[in-house]
């Protein structure tokens, strides 16, 4: 080992020490006047894409033949540091494991793909046993299971204009995923909210109520389906699904049950996509509008809840069905460098709106919005830091009833009202496969009352790419 390369491991290792690997650290002088340095196998290790690299070359000869594989971790401590349920730490975690075939690449065949992935869980419940909110401070609070999670098949027709995708899916993959802001693929808010809004789980039971034949397919859940995706332009998409209505909630995913009683779940949704070609010179956004319908019978929550108490208002049973709707909108309010900048620095907003009727769901309207700006800190061109805020309106019919469950049985209920959380996070890229991001959360009127103190949680997450 020569002493000019000994020199540049050690100045590399003193740089990740004292802040971490900048995946694309800039040079202090023009190319063409400073000497091209010698790249250290250590500086190869943090800026390769996994952490086990080529697999011996392995994953490089899969691709080419159309087979590409990845294993994602996922790794959190949440901790409740005052308020809510109880005080306490947990810890949390996910391997995501997933394989993609390209049947063009692998035998020809034309638009053709197949997918399949599972997760495995690990851990307690941190919300239900330490927070009660309903938004959900960590993003894998989930029971522990190894399951089946996603599976099927993919062909695109007409120049790639039409997609079809049948199999088991999970409806977040698909629908008002975010292009900008946040993903699984990149992971700038650990609220589950800011993943996916919370009014969208009103197809859940509601506790305390009698259960149902009816749930939402969302991530780690999926259910089968059947989707097809119109993209005329880059820009401008249309699409729908239908969803079995009653995902397997079990361990494993594996168990696939159709019938009548469980209904289906139906969603749609468009989206236009502006400045987000190669050449165009302004800055990128999207705005997607979508709804969603569940075939199954759902209670009606006044009657329900004021059977028990001796009071209805004379409604005709269940509802037919359960619906709801949304609105997102995001938009690259800056940009530190020309589009040509590989980590697309600078300051990126979204706003989201989403609402459903009261007398049959537990939320009623929910509004959240934030910021992410990435590479604010020199040198920290992958850095993410975000600052998001979500309002969560409970049922009003919920409310009344309990207000007058109140008024025969004093002290039954402290009515619902809202829930509201802000999220203010850092994401810091060690290298190129790993992450560490700390989140500060304050959670306010947990379980949509002020039933539980408003509770304050700090959550460390890290992830692996492998």
């Amino acid at each position: 080992m020569t002493l000019r390369s000994l020199t540049n491991q050690l100045v590399f290792g003193l740089a990740l020490l004292c802040g971490g690997l900048s995946v694309n650290a800039g040079t202090t002088a023009p190319a063409s006047l400073t000497p091209a340095a010698p790249v250290s196998e250590l500086e190869k290790f943090f800026t390769q894409d996994y952490l086990l690299g080529t697999w011996g070359g392995v994953r490089t000869d899969l691709a080419k033949k159309g087979i590409d594989f990845e294993f994602f971790y996922i790794g959190s401590m949440p901790t409740n540091f005052d308020g809510g349920i109880k005080t306490g730490t947990e810890y949390q975690g996910a391997l995501l494991l997933a394989l993609d075939v390209d049947f063009q690449k692998l035998v020809g065949w034309q638009g053709g793909s197949f997918h399949i992935s599972s997760v495995w869980l690990e851990g307690d419940s941190f919300s239900a046993n330490h927070v009660g909110d309903l938004n959900k401070s960590n993003l894998v609070d989930f029971p522990s299971s190894f399951r089946l999670w996603e599976f099927y098949l993919q062909q695109k027709l007409c120049n790639d204009t039409i997609t079809i995708k049948v199999g088991q899916m999970s409806v977040d993959r698909d629908f008002i995923v975010p292009d900008l802001y946040n993903s699984i693929a990149s992971i700038n808010f650990i609220n589950q909210t800011f993943f996916y809004p919370t009014l969208a789980f009103n197809l859940y039971d509601i506790p305390g109520f009698p259960a149902g034949h009816h749930a939402l397919p969302s991530t780690p859940y999926a259910s089968l389906d059947a989707l097809i995706k119109w993209a005329p332009t880059s820009k401008f998409y249309i699409q729908a699904a239908v969803y079995d209505g009653n995902p397997d909630m079990g361990n494993t995913g594996t168990k696939i049950k159709l019938s009548r009683e469980e209904g289906a779940l139906i969603y749609f949704e468009t989206g236009y996509r502006y400045n987000q070609g190669k050449d165009d010179t302004g800055l990128p956004g999207c705005i997607k509008l979508g709804g969603f319908y569940h075939t199954d019978d759902y209670l009606d929550l006044y009657d329900t809840l004021g059977g028990a108490y001796g009071f209805t208002k004379g409604s005709r049973g269940p509802h037919d069905g359960n619906y709801g709707g949304y609105f997102l909108a995001e938009q690259m309010l800056t940009r530190e460098k020309g589009k040509e900048d590989p980590a697309q620095q600078g300051l990126t907003g979204f706003f989201r709106l989403s609402a459903a009727p009261s007398d049959r769901n537990l939320t009623q309207f929910g509004v959240d919005g934030g910021i992410v700006y990435k590479g604010l800190i020199p040198s920290r061109d992958y850095d993410t830091i975000g600052l998001a805020a979500s309002y969560l309106e409970m049922s009003d019919d919920l409310a009344r009833a309990q207000r007058a469950a109140n008024k025969v049985v004093p002290g039954s209920f402290s009515p619902v009202d809202y829930e509201g959380v802000i999220e203010l996070n850092y994401k810091a890229q060690i290298a190129a496969w790993w992450t560490l991001q700390p989140s500060v959360q304050y959670a306010i009127h947990p379980g949509g009352s002020k039933a539980i103190p408003d509770a304050w949680v700090f959550i460390l997450q890290t992830t692996l790419r492998f």
